[in-house]
């Protein structure tokens, strides 16, 4: 590790947290246009959570201290997440740990702290939440990894930056392989992050949320917490899927600072597409039931495996 690192370092995890929110706020607000609806501020999801933060939190009575924690290590495991995956840079002080695998492993490590302390208060609907949060990761992260795979394939390691920085400076060119798989990450994205047609974020109708039942008995600070590391989720699935598929404008190896500035607004101009690609897709669609979610995860699975049948039989 060398000490020209640690501003790229920095600056991604500080850039994730402080615009993570926006990227929401972007999404409800592309989202609201296409629907002919009155667009909320870009900013609201920050006053949600400062106003979060002013207020108590009030706990049931038989909160066990796995709910008090769940929320710091929920959006621990996020910002660690942020911090490994190269959203402006390859270079980065965390890369000897920034293995894909260990990503996934990550994100499952938020997934059942979420499920237990939804399960801990005793309530039906934290339950019935934490159930369904379960199966949609059971299904989900199998097509994730095979994604990972089909990747690491083509670029020779797991290792999320070394992956980043092969596609980027390798001649472009068609990779059918990797169309396929974009569109199972796309899938996975969606289910993973309570978008639709897997769920609804602005909805609390009993039964059919999933993320916000796990979410009822929080309050204030707590909720702050989980809100925001919601955000930050989608915020890193999408930088994720930046890395895979778009790493074009990415910062690599002898760069310089002239890189990593370039790489800002970069970062910047492929966020706001992907918003606006995700607000069109949750337009278009309509809600799945319950009972479907696992064919559309298996759709994302094949995607996946088709992807990785192309590499192996054409080496695209």
């Amino acid at each position: 590790m060398s000490l020209g690192e640690l501003p790229t370092q920095l600056l991604e995890i500080v850039a994730a947290l402080a615009a993570a929110p926006l990227f929401l706020g972007w999404i409800n607000r592309c989202r609201a246009w296409l629907q002919n609806r009155t667009a909320p501020s870009l900013w609201l999801p920050y006053r949600n959570i400062r106003k979060l933060f002013q207020k108590d939190a009030v706990l049931a009575e038989n909160a066990s201290p796995l709910f008090r924690v769940a929320p710091y290590v929920v959006f621990g495991t996020m910002a660690v997440a942020a911090a490994i995956i190269p959203s402006m840079g390859t270079r980065l002080p965390l890369e000897a740990a920034a293995d894909a695998i260990a990503l996934v492993g990550l994100l499952a490590t938020a997934r059942v702290f979420m499920s237990l302390a939804a399960m801990d208060v005793g309530t039906a609907f934290g339950s019935l939440g934490a159930r369904r949060e379960m199966m949609i990761g059971f299904l989900a992260e199998p097509a994730l990894l095979m994604v990972i795979f089909v990747a690491s394939l083509i670029s020779a390691t797991t290792a999320l930056p070394a992956i980043a920085e092969r596609l980027a400076t390798q001649p472009l060119g068609l990779h059918p392989s990797l169309a396929f798989t974009a569109v199972a990450f796309t899938l996975v994205l969606l289910a993973e992050n309570a978008r639709i047609p897997v769920d609804n974020p602005a909805t609390h109708l009993e039964l059919t949320m999933i993320h916000e039942a796990m979410l009822l008995e929080y309050s204030a600070r707590h909720l702050a917490l989980m809100e925001w590391a919601s955000a930050l989720k989608l915020f890193n699935y999408a930088c994720i899927g930046l890395a895979l598929f778009v790493p074009w404008g990415v910062a690599t190896a002898g760069a310089g600072p002239a890189g990593l500035a370039i790489s800002i607004p970069m970062l910047a101009g492929k966020l706001l597409f992907a918003g606006v690609g995700l607000a069109l897709i949750e337009t278009v669609s309509a809600k799945l039931r319950v009972m479907r979610a696992p064919e559309f995860l298996a759709g994302a699975f094949l995607f996946a495996v088709l992807g990785l049948l192309v590499h192996v039989m054409l080496g695209v």
